[in-house]
């Protein structure tokens, strides 16, 4: 998508949460691979903490200047890990993140939200190496909880989030994707 936009003349600025900051990435090492067992809250907030430093340093700035940002991963992703995954939906923990959320002030025009059954998934984490981080280690149940938690957000923000297959092609995938997110800058779909 990046080499996409680049083509058409676009500046593009391509980050990742947590991270995408040198203080982000230092509480993304810390949240994912720090081997501490946050309360549920603090572990939340603190995810708040990189994304805040993220917006405010890098976000912010390159969407003030025109750039089109790709993130992978924003705020749904704490809800569907840390509000689904973790909390179960808990509706304290659902509304805290929604309370946080609000207070960043910041949604993403596009959400696409590429749905994989997890057996798919594991060999392509597998195949991309790298440590696995403590999420990644959980038990299925926490994933299958993540996955619904993913899907309800696609349905309540229906505007926002479009689910895509994974499961095909990476090249049909790809295409698709230039084509909403071409839909989305064009101010149409």
């Amino acid at each position: 998508m990046e080499a996409h936009l680049r083509a058409l003349g676009r500046d593009v600025v391509r980050t990742r949460e947590p991270g995408g900051t040198p203080g982000a990435e230092a509480l993304r090492d810390f949240l994912l691979f720090g081997g501490h067992d946050l309360s549920p809250r603090a572990e939340i907030l603190a995810h708040f903490a990189a994304r805040c430093e993220h917006v405010d340093r890098l976000i912010r700035p390159a969407l003030a200047r025109g750039a089109v940002v790709i993130c992978d991963r924003f705020a749904d992703s704490t809800m569907a890990y840390q509000g689904y995954g973790a909390g179960r939906g808990d509706p304290a923990t659902v509304g805290l993140i929604e309370v946080l959320t609000a207070q960043v002030g910041l949604t993403p025009d596009l959400t696409l939200v590429l749905a994989l059954d997890r057996a798919l998934a594991l060999p392509r984490l597998r195949a991309r190496g790298g440590r696995s981080d403590r999420y990644e280690a959980a038990d299925e149940a926490f994933h299958a909880r993540v996955a619904e938690g993913f899907e309800t957000i696609a349905r309540t923000h229906a505007g926002r989030c479009v689910r895509l297959a994974a499961d095909r092609p990476v090249e049909v995938v790809a295409a698709e994707v230039a084509r909403l997110v071409d839909a989305r800058l064009a101010g149409g779909g």
